[in-house]
């Protein structure tokens, strides 16, 4: 599973984060998260259907994950 984000225009981003400490200090530390390799980008947009990629996004607090079942 990946995180798909729908930016304000419309697309649909894909949140990569470079390290796993920017991840969860950005994220929070109740983000999933997975390991995917950048080789995979191309085969996983085809998958998903991502238009742009956004590295390293901070996410306001109301938008995070917080580990609560939903």
């Amino acid at each position: 599973m990946v995180d798909l984000r729908r930016t304000r225009d419309g697309r649909m981003a894909l949140l990569v984060y470079s390290a796993l400490d920017r991840l969860v200090g950005c994220c929070g530390p109740a983000q999933p998260w997975t390991l995917v390799a950048s080789t995979s980008l191309e085969e996983l947009r085809l998958a998903t259907g991502f238009e742009l990629v956004l590295m390293d996004l901070d996410i306001p607090d109301e938008y995070r994950y917080t580990g609560a079942a939903a």
